[in-house]
């Protein structure tokens, strides 16, 4: 890979990366989590999770991309729910439900900028475990993994240009915690939403 991933780090970044650290290993260690990195994955596996996945990139693009439209210059092409359709639709599998994942009523912006991290740090992920889905027969050719595709070769780019946003924007308006806050619900959301929690 081409891409300059040299690492952001500043006090706030790694207050954000420590904080966040129990409900990022424990959303990991799911069986739902786990399944797409195993060298078992089943395509039923990987059906399940972009099910999953595409509640919630549903709901942040109707709730928390609006609130940071004016602020992130490039947040319309951070969307991704249309990368999960396009791939379900080449699995043959429509889904039209889209469960809540969010309950939080109102939300205000460092809180939603602690949501995208976890979203962003995400696609940076599936990166990785692109190279483990890659290897199933009916996804070896290239279809039907848009979504851990991610930004392509711009993957790293992009998360690098989000975290000195971030830092940046955390620093004019010395919302850290909040920053914070909305990460580890962010965590904690998708963790119960895997588990089928309400």
């Amino acid at each position: 890979m081409s891409i300059n991933l040299a690492p952001v780090s500043s006090n706030f970044l790694v207050d954000l990366k420590t904080k966040t650290a129990n409900s990022h290993k424990k959303l990991e260690c799911l069986p739902v989590s786990a399944s797409i990195i195993s060298s078992d994955m089943k395509l039923s596996d990987y059906i399940h999770y972009l099910c999953l996945m595409h509640d919630v990139h549903k709901e942040i693009e109707s709730v928390v991309f609006p609130l940071l439209s004016d602020i992130i210059d490039d947040i319309e092409l951070r969307k991704k729910t249309h990368l999960i359709e396009d791939d379900l639709f080449y699995l043959n599998r429509n889904k039209t439900i889209a469960t809540r994942v969010f309950n939080v009523k109102e939300i205000n912006i460092p809180f939603a900028l602690g949501i995208l991290y976890v979203i962003e740090g995400s696609t940076l992920g599936g990166r990785y475990i692109l190279k483990n889905i890659t290897t199933i027969a009916g996804l070896d050719k290239g279809q039907g993994v848009s979504y851990f595709n991610g930004y392509g070769e711009k993957t790293g780019n992009y998360w690098k240009s989000f975290l000195i946003f971030l830092e940046e924007y955390e620093q004019s308006y010395n919302c850290g915690n909040t920053i914070i806050e909305g990460a580890i619900y962010a965590f904690d959301s998708i963790h119960k939403h895997f588990e089928g929690i309400k």
